[in-house]
């Protein structure tokens, strides 16, 4: 057992404070919670950035730095590089899933991986949204961690690590 409670907040770059808001808070219907500007970091360095917050039903949050002054090459993104999964039930998947469709955004899905059922969004700064509801009645963890530690041993007998 570990003693990390959970995810307090999972923060990345976003273009544009407000376009992010309008996905986050009116498409994935995530409340804005925080915003706060900061003007100078922690190391006294000169800043010009604002910090949203969105949170979810068990409190934790997605939240996003607004640096207009600062570099950063913003990509869409290839799920295998950085994507972040969202739990949800299987009736809210659909009904996001056809909100999605019908406003004209790209969605993809649904994908059956076995324990869950995925669906995926690109979010306005390139970042990809997964949407996942467990496979099944039951509403528990579906891992199986020996068998995650079999399958990782196995993958590096074929690609030892580096």
């Amino acid at each position: 057992m570990t003693d990390i409670h959970g995810l307090h907040h999972a923060a990345y770059r976003c273009r544009c404070s407000e376009t992010t808001r309008a996905f986050y808070e009116d498409f994935l219907e995530l409340p804005l919670v925080e915003a706060f500007p900061i003007k100078t970091t922690a190391t006294g360095r000169q800043a010009d950035v604002l910090h949203t917050f969105y949170q979810m039903a068990d409190s934790s949050c997605i939240a996003f730095f607004e640096a207009p002054d600062e570099a950063f090459e913003f990509k869409a993104q290839n799920d295998f590089d950085l994507h972040i999964a969202l739990s949800v039930d299987m009736p809210v998947l659909q009904r996001m899933l056809a909100k999605g469709k019908a406003a004209g955004m790209e969605v993809r899905g649904p994908s059956d991986h076995g324990f869950i059922h995925s669906i995926y969004f690109r979010d306005p700064n390139g970042y990809v949204v997964e949407l996942a509801a467990p496979s099944g009645a039951g509403t528990g963890s579906a891992f199986d961690a020996q068998r995650a530690r079999e399958r990782l041993n196995e993958w590096n007998q074929v690609h030892p690590p580096s």
